[in-house]
């Protein structure tokens, strides 16, 4: 085979890979979005394994440092770090096939998780002291403000306890106040929902991509071993 047409095939290799580094870069980046704008960790403990932000930091770490791998061995023609990463990505892939799968059956089945732990965040807010549980009094006053809603059914689960987050206008600090009449309880699920399918369907494409990835490559690999063409 022509040096110059060998050289550009390695080349899309390396080039392959540091695209699947990038999408596991990116996984991370959007993972910790999540993480710093989303204040609803603590109101729904329940599945907290498999919450999106998390399992977006991790799922991209490894893929990051996978692939990392795969680049390196690319650039260095070494065919112990390849078969590496080949062996490593696959397993990755059945993992996040795996994960794609728990996430939507979550979609489904987070009915059954979110009033009962909203329910219980709602109640040690109520009970707790001015300096108790301040995380929870955060996360749901966040919740209430920026989904402008009241308790989980509605205003009723304070029984006259309204915390300032329901206001719906100012000025707030009067002894009748209007609040929101919705509940969280649907809006809150609702975007829970949202953002367990939009991960699973992520998780979903970066599969496919490192699929496409593992069927050009691999090809090449061989091809390149079978020639002594590198890859040693």
């Amino acid at each position: 085979m022509n040096r110059s047409c060998v050289n550009c095939l390695k080349s899309l290799v390396v080039a392959l890979h540091f695209l699947c580094w990038l999408c596991g870069a990116f996984v991370v980046a959007f993972g910790e979005f999540q993480m710093v704008h989303s204040k609803f960790e603590s109101l729904v403990t329940t599945f907290w394994p498999v919450y999106p932000s998390n399992t977006l930091i991790v799922t991209g770490t490894i893929v990051t440092c996978v692939c990392y791998v795969g680049v390196l061995g690319g650039m260095r023609e070494n065919r112990c770090m390849l078969i590496s990463f080949f062996v490593l990505l696959f397993i990755l892939m059945l993992v996040e096939l795996a994960m794609a799968c728990v996430f939507l059956v979550y979609s489904r089945e987070i009915d059954t998780y979110f009033e009962r732990d909203l329910m219980r965040s709602l109640e040690i807010y109520r009970n707790s002291g001015p300096e108790g549980n301040q995380t929870i009094k955060d996360d749901f006053d966040a919740v209430q403000h920026l989904f402008r809603c009241c308790g989980v059914h509605g205003e009723s689960d304070w029984r006259g306890n309204v915390p300032i987050s329901c206001c719906i206008k100012d000025p707030c600090n009067t002894i009748i106040r209007p609040n929101w009449e919705e509940g969280c309880l649907v809006k809150l699920r609702d975007w829970f929902a949202r953002n367990y399918l939009s991960t699973g369907a992520g998780v979903v494409t970066m599969f496919i991509m490192q699929f496409v990835c593992l069927s050009i490559t691999i090809p090449v690999f061989c091809h390149f071993s079978r020639q002594g063409l590198g890859y040693q």
